[in-house]
């Protein structure tokens, strides 16, 4: 084979190189084309759509944790943190208002954890969450509250939070099964979302009959559900 030959069969083979590169670069468009294009598309409305609605403070969900009954004029809703001592101190006061309130309110809770300050109040929340599938996620709220201290600074509270459900005779592996679900997430994830949507920066973070209100003493809260419940006429 001469040179002349030589040259034009290297020529010929940088050519069929060629070729079957911009072959497989039409290949790999077509796949990002009608096969990773549509899936991330699928993948951004799932998560567009997938979130379930918000609720503003003075509409109810089904979902919602309601204490009391619903047809009172007065709606408390309390956007709150297990993990945020202020938040228990809310409790107390609530605990202590509660008997001479509750014929004219119903209490709303909703979670709010804030991680970056309280690493456990996710998982506090999901919890509480998972007990309300076992009907008991007032008491769990309760137990939450009340223990704060000393599950709050525990690199591992789940030992602490499973003797309270064992107190409650809950069902431990259905509850930490639970815990993982998309409905436990999503629901603690919507709580966060219609709270951001109203406002709520801070916890405990509280609404009578939509409005932002605060309190330090029973009297004073029990005088706001008093006015709240004139103004609506109960």
């Amino acid at each position: 084979m001469n040179k002349r030959e030589q040259q034009r069969l290297r020529k010929q083979e940088k050519q069929q190189a060629a070729e079957r590169k911009q072959q497989t670069r039409g290949v790999a468009l077509k796949v990002g084309l009608y096969v990773v294009a549509p899936v991330f598309v699928l993948v951004v409305l799932f998560t567009l759509f997938s979130r379930g609605p918000t609720y503003s403070p003075v509409e109810l969900a089904e979902s919602d944790h309601i204490l009391g009954d619903r047809s009172t004029p007065v709606t408390i809703t309390v956007y709150a943190d297990f993990q945020c001592p202020a938040c228990a101190q809310e409790q107390q006061l609530m605990s202590r208002a509660w008997p001479s309130i509750n014929d004219q309110a119903h209490l709303v809770f909703r979670h709010f954890p804030i991680t970056s300050s309280h690493p456990n109040a996710w998982r506090a929340s999901l919890y509480a969450e998972a007990a309300a599938r076992q009907d008991r996620f007032w008491e769990m709220h309760d137990y939450l509250f009340l223990n704060q201290n000393l599950w709050a600074g525990s690199g591992n509270p789940m030992e602490e939070w499973d003797s309270y459900a064992l107190e409650l005779s809950l069902d431990i592996d259905r509850l930490h099964a639970d815990m993982d679900s998309d409905e436990v997430i999503q629901k603690v994830r919507n709580d966060q979302r219609s709270g951001s949507r109203s406002g709520v920066r801070g916890t405990p973070t509280i609404f009578i009959n939509g409005n932002l209100s605060s309190f330090s003493t029973v009297s004073r809260l029990v005088e706001l559900v008093d006015s709240a419940g004139s103004a609506s006429g109960g």
